[in-house]
């Protein structure tokens, strides 16, 4: 397990000491939560949450962060396959399982710090937690969106030689994921055709759990969410491993 800690440990310093990252990650969560946010507070009414658009879309802007911030810890394999550290870390006597996952729980680790600054400054601007409790229960979630969309960071990184052409697949692949996961509208009140799309999307499964965590409400049951993302991640981490170990320098 030390190359496990290694590699972890190796990424949450990287991030920690890129203070632009971590800067220009809040931009967008930003963004959504001061415009949309109070733009639409009095004029979307959310059943359950009347005049609290707010507090419905804070969990979603939430996932969004961490979303993001997990994927895009893939490139981080491109760059150490340019750079020659990856392929100093292959030759060594160490399991490239272990690589894949040092680097997947590191990912998911400065993931869900990115989502933990967009919470306490959502504490600011209007959110309101249930509890202890439930703060804990959005951690949870948090912690597996990192987890399910670093590992398949990785895999379509291990996959790839160009790092702005893994940028531009990531985009055309997430923006997607997180357009159909609810975070900015009920799932309730979609079209009958696009339903069965955001319930076949695992991010859906992670905001409808961090809302649950921290308004106390959800239009998914947050055990079967649970259920869902967690298989997910083990399932994502699994196919990461797999292409990761036939990665080639």
């Amino acid at each position: 397990m030390d190359i496990v800690y290694t590699i972890w440990l190796r990424s949450i310093k990287r991030y920690l000491r890129s203070k632009s990252r971590i800067i220009g990650s809040l931009g967008m969560p930003l963004f959504f939560m001061l415009v949309l946010g109070f733009g639409l507070n009095s004029i979307v009414r959310i059943p359950g949450m009347e005049g609290d658009y707010m507090n419905f879309i804070i969990p979603g802007v939430v996932a969004m962060s961490v979303l993001f911030t997990s994927v895009f810890s893939g490139i981080q394999i491109i760059w150490d396959k340019q750079f020659g550290f990856l392929k100093e870390t292959l030759v060594a006597p160490v399991s490239r399982l272990e690589i894949m996952l040092g680097q997947t729980l590191g990912g998911a680790t400065t993931a869900v710090i990115q989502g933990l600054i967009i919470m306490v400054l959502a504490l600011f601007i209007g959110l309101e937690p249930t509890g202890i409790a439930g703060f804990l229960i959005a951690v949870l979630f948090m912690a597996l969106i990192g987890v399910l969309f670093t590992a398949f960071g990785i895999a379509i990184a291990s996959r790839m030689e160009d790092m702005h052409g893994f940028q531009l697949i990531m985009n055309f692949v997430i923006f997607p994921i997180f357009g159909l996961s609810g975070a900015l509208f009920p799932i309730d009140s979609l079209p009958g055709w696009l339903r069965p799309l955001t319930l076949a999307n695992p991010l859906t499964y992670g905001v409808e759990g961090i809302r649950y965590g921290l308004s106390g409400t959800a239009q998914i049951h947050p055990l079967v969410s649970l259920a869902v993302l967690a298989g997910c991640a083990v399932l994502m981490t699994v196919v990461g491993a797999y292409l990761f170990r036939k990665i080639r320098i």
